[in-house]
């Protein structure tokens, strides 16, 4: 509780000042929606100008503009997104939902696979070189030309699975979930085999797990029983990091394999001078970064009570 009533008040700072830097950051670029329009059509009268800022708020203040819209923020006045011409709300769910699709079942997969990788290694110190080779391997590889490898392999030579994009239907977006997939994944193991292998190769010399073998515990039952919990703190740190992805979503392999998520829909928003877009998604990621981070410092001391007493 009172890592709760410390850290949410720090959460909601960082929030305002985060929104406050991203959009004096975003304001001071060049290229305002009336410079856009007055390049589109150079016919437009010094009235229609005036008319249009007007309109857009660009005749009030930077810090009045950021104002007004913070309030409105409040107030769950989310506006509109002027490079789709739709309700930001209406542009942003479809790309969160689409982005935690194939993260989050990517950092799942890739947990499970680190992890099983990383017991591996601790218990069997003979395997721990192929580990290795594997996470390095799995970490060199760029995503880009991984997932440009797999789309010839697998959807043009084999034709077994989709090379891109994503249908309307709900279970007919399995098949093209599988390659994106496996390209971020893979590229996520590496981490997440290393950290298991020396935490829980540390976990396994500890006395309690000596203790549980002399009382003759099986090697599973020491493993994940006794050395895991032990060895999850810096595995939940991991993940907690990785939460921002889960969000701000992968851009080079939503863009190698045409799927449209946040971190596309993010790129768009900032190169397209989108503003109002621009700074929820920004809000959106980070929040959703700090939560994670927030919820995997209570699960740390969840299964180390000794982390809350310092």
């Amino acid at each position: 509780m009172r890592l709760l009533l410390a850290r949410l008040p720090q959460i909601a700072v960082t929030l305002v000042l985060l929104s406050l830097a991203a959009w004096l950051a975003i304001g001071l670029m060049p290229g305002d929606p009336v410079s856009l329009a007055i390049m589109a059509d150079p016919r437009l009268t010094p009235q229609d100008i005036a008319r249009m800022r007007a309109l857009h708020g660009l005749d009030q203040p930077l810090m009045r503009r950021y104002l007004a819209w913070a309030a409105g923020l409040l107030r769950g006045e989310f506006g509109y997104s002027r490079l789709f011409a739709q309700p930001a709300t209406a542009v942003l769910w479809p790309a969160l939902r689409s982005t935690l699709a194939l993260v989050g079942l990517s950092v799942a997969i890739a947990a499970a696979l680190g992890l099983a990788l990383g017991a591996l290694a601790a218990l069997r110190p003979k395997a721990a070189a192929l580990v290795d080779a594997v996470a390095l391997l799995a970490q060199a590889v760029p995503s880009f030309w991984l997932g440009i490898l797999l789309i010839i392999l697998f959807a043009v030579h084999l034709g077994w699975l989709p090379a891109g994009g994503t249908p309307e239907e709900g279970a007919a977006r399995l098949p093209f979930l599988v390659l994106p997939v496996a390209t971020i994944a893979f590229g996520q193991m590496a981490a997440y085999a290393r950290h298991a292998a020396a935490a829980l190769a540390e976990s396994l010399r500890q006395p309690w797990v000596r203790s549980a073998r002399a009382r003759g515990a099986s090697e599973g039952r020491v493993l994940w029983r006794h050395a895991l919990p032990n060895a999850g703190v810096p595995l939940l740190t991991l993940l907690a990091l990785d939460a921002g992805s889960l969000v701000s979503g992968a851009l080079v392999t939503e863009t190698v394999f045409a799927r449209p998520g946040m971190g596309k829909l993010l790129y768009d928003a900032v190169m397209g001078n989108d503003y109002n877009l621009a700074l929820l998604a920004l809000l959106l990621v980070a929040l959703a970064t700090m939560l994670a981070t927030l919820a995997a410092d209570l699960a740390q001391r969840w299964l180390d009570p000794r982390l809350g007493e310092a």
